[in-house]
C-alpha cells in the first residue's frame, strides 16, 4: 500500500473480474491492500487459540485447500475480507484520501436534543458499493470451483458487509465552556474492524451447512439438514465439513497442532486438552528477563531493575 499503483504493472496481478475495476479506480488500491493486511491480522488474532489458527492466510492469494472448498473457515475469511474492504474505502473517503468521494451523507433523522449533525461521517454507501464490486469480482472468478461454491462465497461476502452496515453508529464531540458539553456535534461512524471480526467469529461458530439446489425457477442455498432453520441474510454458510485440524493433511489444508503452545489451566479452545487433540503435551521451563522494582525519578523518567524468573511453557506433542 505504500507504493503508487501502476495500471499495467499491478492491476494485471488480479483476477479478470477485478482487473477492470483496478484500472478504473487505481486510487482505491492502497485502501484495498491495507484491508487485505488487516484481514490477515484479525483472522490470525481471532483464531489464535484454536486448532485452525488462520496461519495459512499468510500465503494469500495462494490459499490452502481449507479456504478453497467452502468450509466454515472460508466463510469467515470471505465475510471479514468483504467487510474490511468496504470499511477501508468508507474511511478513506471521509479522510480525504480519495478524490472520487468525500464525507458520508448527513443522517435523515433529527439529531438528539442538545446535539447537531456535523463533522465528517464515514461514507458507508460508497464503501459498500465499490467494496462489493471488488470482492464479488473475486467470488465470481472463484478458483475453478462449482456454482455452489461461488454462491456461498458471494453470500458470505454479503454477510460481512451487512454486519458492517449494522455497526454504523453515532459518534459525538462536545463543545462548550470548560468542557461543559452544552452542544454536541455528531456524525455517523464505523467501529474498528476488530469489533466486526468478533461478531463474525460468533456467526462462524453458528454457521449453517447448506446445499445449492433448484428451488422453483432458480438455484438457492438451503440447509443441508432438513430440520435446520432457513438461511437468513445474516448467516454464514458452508458446503463441506472441516477437518479436525489435529494432524497434518496437505490435501485438506490441515497443518496439525504439534508444537503449538497450549494453556494447561484453560478449559477453552486453547487448552492443552483440546488443542493437543488428546495427544498430551510437553512442559518446558524457560527463564525470562523482565523489568521490575520500577520507580519514578523526578523529572521525568522511570527507572527499573532487570529481574529473572522462570516460566513454564506447555507445547502439544
Amino acid at each position: 500500500s505504500g507504493v503508487a499503483w501502476n495500471e499495467s504493472q499491478h492491476c494485471r496481478l488480479l483476477v479478470p473480474e477485478q482487473l477492470q475495476l483496478c484500472r478504473r479506480h487505481l486510487e482505491l488500491m492502497p485502501s484495498i491492500v491495507r484491508a487485505a493486511r488487516r484481514t490477515q491480522q484479525l483472522c490470525q488474532h481471532s483464531f489464535a487459540d484454536m486448532r485452525w489458527n488462520c496461519s495459512s492466510i499468510q500465503s494469500a492469494p495462494s490459499f490452502g485447500p481449507e479456504l478453497l472448498t467452502g468450509t466454515r473457515e472460508a466463510a469467515f475469511v470471505h465475510a471479514l475480507a468483504a467487510a474490511a474492504v468496504a470499511q477501508g474505502i468508507a474511511r478513506s473517503c471521509s479522510s480525504g484520501e480519495l478524490p472520487v468521494c468525500s464525507c458520508g451523507p448527513g443522517p435523515s433523522e433529527p439529531p438528539a436534543p442538545g446535539s447537531r449533525w456535523g463533522g465528517c461521517g464515514d461514507n458507508l454507501s460508497h464503501g459498500l458499493q465499490l467494496g462489493a464490486a471488488f470482492t464479488e469480482g473475486s467470488a465470481r472468478a472463484g478458483t475453478g470451483g462449482t456454482a455452489g461454491l461461488r454462491a456461498v462465497n458471494r453470500h458470505n461476502g454479503a454477510v460481512g458487509r451487512a454486519v458492517l452496515s449494522d455497526s454504523l453508529d453515532t459518534r459525538c464531540k462536545c463543545h462548550g465552556v470548560s468542557g461543559s458539553c452544552s452542544v454536541k456535534t455528531c456524525w455517523k461512524g464505523l467501529p474498528d474492524l476488530g469489533e466486526i471480526a468478533s461478531d463474525l467469529k460468533s456467526r462462524y461458530l453458528a454457521a449453517l451447512k447448506v446445499t445449492h439446489r433448484l428451488v422453483g425457477p432458480r438455484k438457492q442455498l438451503i440447509p443441508k439438514e432438513g430440520d435446520a432453520r432457513p438461511v437468513t441474510e445474516m448467516d454464514l454458510v458452508y458446503l463441506i465439513n472441516s477437518p479436525d485440524y489435529c494432524t497434518p493433511n496437505p490435501q485438506l489444508g490441515s497443518l496439525g497442532t504439534q508444537d503449538r503452545p497450549c494453556n494447561r489451566s484453560s478449559v477453552g479452545s486453547g487448552s492443552c486438552d483440546l488443542l493437543c487433540c488428546g495427544r498430551g503435551y510437553n512442559t518446558y521451563t524457560e527463564e525470562v528477563q523482565e523489568r521490575c522494582h520500577c520507580r519514578y525519578r523526578w523529572c521525568c523518567s522511570v527507572v527499573c531493575r532487570r529481574c529473572r524468573r522462570s516460566l513454564e511453557r506447555h507445547v502439544c506433542k
